[in-house]
């Protein structure tokens, strides 16, 4: 089994900067991809970022060319910058390995707040 815990979340000006980090732990060489997700108060879970495992990297328009997602062994971190309100949320990591089974982490909240 895998488990993934987050961690970097709080609270920042509209303009700043933040950095998430996910570790995960168990059997992690049968993890295929890694990416951060996030739901805001009301609104369904969306897809942030993901890093396959062959060096493949997605993103969400909301986020393109602000955030940046990078992967090193068992660890996916997500480096925000230019912060906006709309970026609001709880953050999730995700782990999902090769048979498709996944696996979430508690969440960390990020506010973006003047």
């Amino acid at each position: 089994q895998v488990q993934v815990m987050e961690s970097g979340g709080g609270l920042v000006q509209p303009g700043g900067s933040l950095r998430l980090s996910c570790a995960a732990s168990g059997v992690i060489f049968s993890i295929d991809v890694m990416g951060w997700y996030r739901q805001a108060p009301g609104k369904q879970r969306e897809l942030i970022a993901t890093f396959s495992t062959g060096g493949m990297t997605d993103y969400s328009d909301s986020v393109k060319g602000r955030f940046t997602i990078s992967r090193d062994k068992n660890t996916v971190s997500l480096q925000m910058n230019s912060l906006k309100p709309e970026d609001t949320a709880v953050y999730y990591c995700n782990a999902q390995t090769f048979s498709g089974r996944s696996t979430w982490g508690q969440g960390t909240q990020v506010t973006v707040s003047s």
